[in-house]
């Protein structure tokens, strides 16, 4: 274990001018005193870390040392060629870079590791568009792509979900790839309003793009995650579109199915805020959903394992259809 955290210091310093030793300790998990001795080991194995002493200090690489790849384990080489997507590689245009890195680590690895690529590549692959659709490429993603990669400026036309076109000057820190969907994470620059916040930008609605090749590059805002910063988003936008409640009786069997017709988080908060299940074994819950027509599509395929109570009008349709059903399959 020691082993693989003096190699992950390593690579650290390698990737950074200076850390100081509070950096590293958060990096590795490990208190400031652990990374001292750390950093002495590796001195005394010949690798030249180099401690800065007061303010501004910290721990350094000399010489501009490298290390090889040559301790990976088989596992963490298979593993290395999964982090890249190469249908969204290809669509941005960072096909050839990838292919180039991807080279690179094959040559730096171990004879008996060179079949790791192939290895990993025919064991996962990653689907990234839903089902029933046929994925679409952004025209102008490749060139988003570029600016979010060299932290440029860009001036941008964007259609808003109204129809209605705007002018933004944009700071792109980051695009995600979502069921299918690209989406861009910016900065918007002034005379927007919040302009201080990241915002989220679908990117088949940008209908222009221009590069600021000539300015300095922006300075991106220190400490933010993307993966972070999406995941918070797309949880606030799953509960901002839950802005109905509908009250349902449901079986046992009603019960587990509701996680996977409706959405899984509210589905999921109504069951544990339940109280307990009637003499018939049904359980009511209080339910929130998107709107009565989308809880509707979605509580029918329950069939007679959910019983709606409210809203009334809601119940009213429920009734309607099962009357319709019950003429249907009774005269047969």
């Amino acid at each position: 274990m020691r082993a693989a955290r003096l190699i992950k210091m390593v690579l650290l310093l390698q990737s950074r001018p200076t850390m100081t030793a509070a950096e590293l300790a958060r990096e590795l998990e490990v208190s400031e005193r652990t990374v001292t001795r750390d950093a002495q080991a590796l001195s005394e194995a010949g690798v030249p870390v180099y401690a800065d002493r007061g303010r501004g200090g910290g721990y350094r690489l000399l010489g501009g040392y490298r290390t090889r790849l040559t301790g990976l384990a088989r596992g963490e080489a298979e593993a290395l060629f999964l982090s890249g997507v190469p249908g969204a590689l290809r669509t941005m245009g960072l096909d050839d870079a990838a292919s180039a890195a991807r080279l690179k680590v094959s040559a730096a690895l171990l004879p008996s590791l060179r079949d790791a690529p192939e290895a990993a590549a025919q064991r996962f692959h990653l689907d990234a568009p839903g089902w029933y659709q046929e994925p679409e490429t952004p025209e102008l993603l490749p060139v988003l792509a570029e600016a979010v990669w060299g932290d440029r400026r860009v001036e941008v036309r964007y259609r808003r979900a109204g129809g209605t076109e705007v002018g933004r000057r944009l700071e792109p820190y980051g695009l995600v790839l979502k069921a299918g969907v690209w989406y861009l994470c910016a900065r918007a620059q002034a005379p927007v309003a919040s302009a201080s916040s990241v915002r989220v930008y679908r990117v088949d609605r940008f209908t222009r793009v221009e590069v600021e090749r000539d300015g300095e590059r922006f300075t991106r805002e220190e400490g933010f995650d993307l993966p972070a910063f999406w995941a918070e988003r797309a949880a606030a936008f799953a509960r901002s579109i839950l802005r109905d409640e509908v009250v349902v009786r449901l079986t046992p069997a009603g019960a587990r199915a509701l996680p996977h017709v409706t959405d899984r988080a509210a589905a999921e908060e109504a069951l544990a805020a339940a109280g307990e299940p009637g003499p018939d074994g049904r359980v009511e819950v209080r339910l929130r959903v998107e709107s009565a027509e989308v809880a509707y599509a979605q509580l029918l395929t329950l069939g007679p394992e959910a019983e709606v109570l409210g809203p009334p009008a809601l119940r009213a349709r429920f009734a309607e259809a099962a009357a319709g059903m019950g003429d249907l399959y009774g005269s047969s």
